[in-house]
């Protein structure tokens, strides 16, 4: 999933304001609804710009990326948390992706860690701001300042801007299971 929200817009994110670093237009165009895209600052990190996409029905995502190879991944989707789903909710990327989540909840939200990888899951009404990386990457202590101090974004600095989202039907993703596109190939096809 991770790989196909890089390769997803790795060749049409290219323009973004200088505001943010985000074209808001390009990310209405994926289906992501603007109050949904949210930014974090993460010191030794640079967000990819080339990996920012959607996520889900209308999500955000975008990964932010430092020397060596190190990467942390940031998710903002509609949906609510507690925790029971803290335990039962698998990690993003671990290995291996059937490991024990370990939950804490603190006052900025839950930490989780499960195989090489942990992450915070902060909630802010309606929204999940989740901030992960491989636990040899980043510390916890910079996960959870950078998810505490979380901030959306606009594409042109400017709070309540941004026009009416119009919903954009995707078609492939099924209404049961796990929300993982429907890849299969039909007849004739």
């Amino acid at each position: 999933m991770a790989a196909a929200l890089g390769l997803a817009c790795l060749g049409a994110c290219g323009s973004v304001t200088a505001s943010s670093g985000v074209d808001m237009d390009h990310l209405r165009e994926l289906g992501v609804a603007p109050d949904l895209v949210y930014l974090v600052d993460l010191p030794g990190y640079e967000m990819a710009e080339q990996s920012m996409g959607g996520v889900g029905e209308e999500g955000f995502g975008v990964f932010y990326t430092a020397p060596g190879g190190r990467q942390v991944e940031l998710r903002v989707d509609r949906g609510a948390f507690d925790d029971d789903m803290c335990r039962s909710t698998p990690i993003n990327l671990a290995t291996p992706p059937d490991a024990l989540v370990l939950c804490i909840h603190d006052e900025v939200g839950w930490y989780r860690m499960a195989g090489d990888r942990h992450e915070y899951v902060a909630p802010r009404g309606d929204v999940l701001i989740k901030l992960s990386g491989g636990v040899t990457d980043v510390s916890r202590a910079a996960l959870k300042a950078a998810v505490a101090g979380a901030r959306r974004a606009t594409g042109d600095g400017k709070a309540g801007t941004a026009p009416p989202r119009v919903p954009v039907e995707r078609g492939d993703l099924p209404t049961v299971g796990d929300g993982a596109p429907d890849n299969e190939v039909g007849p004739g096809g």
